[in-house]
């Protein structure tokens, strides 16, 4: 169990495709709602600073999507999709994650990550143990690393809530938008690769 007060100093690093492809394949196509995550991973406290990680296609529509979180105040770090001469395609932030995790870590009492990707359970014991901070994990907890879980002070499971972490679309479904941001929706676009949360 974490401690949280409105003085604590906060940073939060989002493995955005991590995210993305739980809320779809758990929800049909659902999308996640970035605002209310924020909202909720903030809690009152003193964000630092807030980063999404995620990668883009060459058709570049992700613009209206990195303009939406930028508006809620989450910087994007952004890489192309690599693809193979074989044709096999890479889409993955863990280590640039990872890395601006330890250098931020001085500066910050919590550090929480957003994924339940399990690559991150020594990212999370070497912050608690070396750095010093508490470290809280949100995700989707049925595509989560159980050791992910374990290993963090808090979780907070966006499943036990979708209507509120989502934005749906979908055969005679609701769009749900909780706190609409200037016309566009902080939701993740389309992709042509599929990240499978790990174990």
């Amino acid at each position: 169990m974490s401690i949280k007060h409105k003085d604590q100093r906060i940073g939060i690093f989002i493995d955005t495709q991590n995210l993305y492809h739980s809320a779809k394949n758990l929800y049909g196509g659902a999308r996640v709602n970035f605002n209310a995550v924020m909202k909720d991973a903030v809690a009152g406290r003193q964000l630092i600073r807030a980063l999404a990680y995620m990668v883009t296609t060459e058709a570049g529509d992700e613009r209206a999507f990195i303009d939406a979180l930028g508006k809620i105040g989450i910087e994007v770090k952004s890489k192309e999709l690599q693809i193979f001469v074989d044709g096999s395609k890479k889409a993955d932030w863990d280590v640039g994650l990872a890395v601006d995790a330890i250098k931020s870590a001085p500066k910050l009492d919590t550090v929480i990550i957003g994924s339940g990707d399990g690559d991150f359970v020594p990212l999370v014991q070497y912050l608690k143990e070396n750095m010093g901070v508490q470290v809280e994990i949100i995700a989707f907890g049925k595509s989560s690393s159980a050791k992910l879980r374990e290993a963090a002070d808090d979780f907070l499971d966006l499943c036990e809530n979708p209507r509120k972490y989502l934005i749906t679309t979908g055969n005679g479904g609701n769009k749900h938008t909780r706190e609409p941001l200037a016309g566009k929706s902080a939701e993740q676009p389309e992709k042509n690769v599929k990240v499978e949360p790990k174990k």
